[in-house]
């Protein structure tokens, strides 16, 4: 009932939700840089930066910005019974998909022994850092970013077709996370597995509307990958 009350608060239409196809330009754009430019930290953090600030100024500018993220308080206990499983679920085939399969196709992994992540003490690692890593993201990915893209899908042309533009809206934020300058640069060749994360934490939003689910499931999947390669590497 309580659920029910708050979508019946929130107006139908959404105010500003083209400000998420700002960070996507910046994405798109940083691929036309110079390769120097490109290496550069604070060019590849500058897309996340636009989609802070343009998540900030979107909030400030609709009624009940939390809802439409997926934050509702009441929606807590169905994001955890939702998320943990299928956190597990993709840690595990994540991990066995690095561990066994891109080696076996020949594809280096050694690197993953030099990045940020795996430089960082596993007390700061283990769990925080990865909570706060999996809350930014998914506020930015899903919250914003997919939700706006299906708001956008459903304001222009493809509300008689609900299905098709959220199945839109899940690809676009799911390649576009994926192709995201740090993870690229982070994780190399191995960042084409954030476009099946992306797609499923994208299905679960849609479906659900709970930005708690996609948190815990991205911060579960981590915590058990990282756990698993720390161990073996």
């Amino acid at each position: 009932m309580r659920q029910r009350t708050e979508r019946a608060s929130v107006p139908q239409v959404e105010q500003w939700s083209e400000l998420a196809l700002i960070p996507m330009l910046a994405t798109v754009g940083y691929y036309a840089l110079p390769d120097d430019l490109q290496n550069s930290s604070v060019v590849q953090f500058f897309p996340q930066i636009l989609a802070y600030c343009s998540l900030a100024l979107w909030a400030v500018n609709n009624t009940a910005a939390s809802f439409r993220l997926g934050l509702a308080p009441s929606q807590y206990p169905q994001g955890l019974q939702w998320g943990f499983p299928v956190g597990v679920a993709l840690g595990a085939i994540n991990a066995t998909v690095i561990l066994w399969v891109i080696p076996w196709l020949g594809a280096d992994i050694e690197f993953l022994r030099e990045t940020p992540h795996a430089r960082m003490p596993v007390f700061v690692m283990l769990p925080w850092a990865i909570l706060l890593v999996a809350i930014g993201v998914e506020l930015n990915f899903r919250g914003f970013l997919l939700g706006r893209l299906v708001a956008l899908a459903q304001r222009f042309g493809l509300r008689a077709y609900p299905c098709l533009g959220s199945g839109l809206a899940v690809i676009v934020s799911a390649i576009v996370f994926s192709f995201d300058p740090f993870m690229v640069s982070t994780f190399k060749h191995l960042h084409w597995i954030a476009v099946w994360d992306g797609l499923v934490w994208g299905m679960m939003w849609v479906r659900l509307r709970n930005l708690y689910a996609t948190i815990t499931a991205h911060a579960v999947e981590v915590l058990v990958m990282y756990s698993v390669l720390k161990l073996i590497l």
